[in-house]
């Protein structure tokens, strides 16, 4: 059985546009994150209407190679166990590989014995194959738009844990 959920592709762009993309999350994943995406122990939130809410912190940086998100918590609205993604580490690899620069995803600890291990199997998929793929690409992903009427007490409630 699979420890992880994980995905690569192949782009002619080079490592340092590929990262850029990477640490880019409103240009491919979700225009609802707040906070800082892009250096060593910045922490972020992501959130998805009231469906989806997760906490992440950089812990490994290395420009052009390699990006390391934490989940430090996390709730879904669609699973019984409401914090399933927490303690997983979300992986974003850059390599040269055969004149091509090569991006493995891997999401740490997201197995297939979890409630949400198909719905986020097809998101992941979506997200990275395609979204941050064409943003790469063609300069233009296709994150979550910005919505109204996102559960202000909620999201209040996750920023002041810490």
């Amino acid at each position: 059985m699979s420890t992880s959920f994980s995905t690569t592709f192949q782009v002619d762009q080079t490592p340092k546009e590929v990262f850029n993309a990477v640490i880019n999350p409103r240009g491919w994943w979700s225009e609802e994150i707040e906070g800082n995406t892009e250096k060593l122990n910045e922490e972020f939130l992501y959130h998805f209407k009231d469906v989806h809410v997760t906490k992440l912190k950089l812990t490994e940086v290395v420009p052009d190679k390699k990006v390391v998100w934490l989940v430090l918590d996390n709730y879904f609205d669609f699973t019984e166990d409401k914090t399933e993604w927490k303690d997983t580490k979300i992986i974003f690899e850059i390599m040269e590989k055969d004149g091509k620069t090569q991006l493995q995803f891997t999401h740490l600890g997201l197995v297939p014995d979890y409630e949400c291990y198909k719905i986020c199997f097809d998101a992941w998929s979506n997200y990275i194959n395609n979204s941050l793929r064409n943003l790469i690409v063609t300069g233009k992903g296709t994150p979550n738009p910005k919505e109204g009427g996102f559960n202000a007490e909620l999201l209040k409630k996750w920023e002041l844990q810490g």
